[in-house]
């Protein structure tokens, strides 16, 4: 298991884990970011990421990243 931050874009990866407090874990939730969901990094400037869920794309900062486990 590894943060979404150390993802290579492109690669397909299984959410494993969602961390942080409930109210972070409650909005990564809304997003899409749910255990067993897939996830897809499409870039990444500077920490933040765009990534593809549950067919949409999402921007998150390095910090929301690093709850996501993959």
């Amino acid at each position: 298991m590894m943060p979404l931050t150390m993802v290579k874009a492109g690669e397909e990866n299984t959410i494993k884990k969602v961390g942080g407090k409930e109210e972070t874990r409650r909005f990564l939730e809304n997003l899409g970011f749910v255990t067993g969901g897939v996830v897809t990094v499409v870039s990444e400037i500077g920490g933040n990421m765009i990534v593809n869920v549950k067919d949409s794309r999402v921007a998150i900062g390095k910090d929301m990243a690093n709850k996501i486990m993959v």
